[in-house]
């Protein structure tokens, strides 16, 4: 079944409903086919989850990190760019 935009608007409700069930719509605009409706697939929704578990991981991955070697034991974050600056503190 092929319709116009205008035509769609006016019975979109009979159009979705013909659509479950298989038969094929197209809507056209300016006589050119624009878009077709078909049944939508399962889509698999994953629960969402609560506060204290999201908690619990980021209080694992934290866990984690501290864990982890420092893979830069000689450098502080006050001196990381440094080398941008010269002896009076000003830029290079």
């Amino acid at each position: 079944m092929r319709v116009s935009m205008e035509q769609a608007g006016e019975r979109f409700e009979e159009l979705v409903e013909r659509a479950e069930r298989g038969e094929p719509v197209i809507i056209t605009r300016d006589g050119q086919d624009a878009v077709a409706l078909r049944p939508a697939e399962p889509v698999e929704i994953r629960p969402t989850l609560s506060l204290e578990e999201r908690r619990q991981i980021f209080k694992e991955i934290r866990e984690r990190a501290a864990q982890m070697p420092d893979p830069y034991p000689d450098e502080t974050a006050a001196r990381s760019q440094d080398f941008l600056y010269d002896d009076d503190g000003l830029p290079k």
